[in-house]
């Protein structure tokens, strides 16, 4: 099961590292679910990500308070609002924009009711 966990932490955190440089990719919640496969597999890997000067602090608020920055909630919501915004302007059908603005509702409620950092 090991090798299995070190792979879904070195996935996790290659999508991480591609967030770096693409925008719309997110980076955080990619390492949040490397430190969670390397606590399984590889502590000194899970203890690098949790140390590292940019990023660490952001794992470490989630994993001991379940905070989000108050930036990060606002990049969050504004992106699942544009989502909606552009599925409006290309023309999806109705049903679908509606799935997409209950889902978007549900998920952004959830964010900005989490603690801040």
């Amino acid at each position: 099961m090991n090798i299995i966990w070190y792979f879904i932490g070195l996935v996790a955190l290659g999508l991480g590292g591609v967030g770096v440089v693409l925008p719309v990719l997110p980076t955080v919640p990619f390492l949040l679910i490397a430190a969670w496969a390397f606590a399984k597999s590889s502590p000194r890997l899970r203890q690098k990500i949790l140390d590292h000067a940019t990023y660490g602090p952001h794992v470490r608020a989630w994993q001991e308070r379940g905070a989000i920055g108050r930036i990060a909630k606002l990049w969050a919501v504004g992106a699942m609002s544009a989502g909606i915004a552009i599925a409006i302007w290309i023309g999806l059908p109705l049903w679908l924009i509606a799935m997409q603005i209950t889902i978007c509702a549900a998920v952004g409620t959830y964010v900005v009711t989490r603690p801040e950092t």
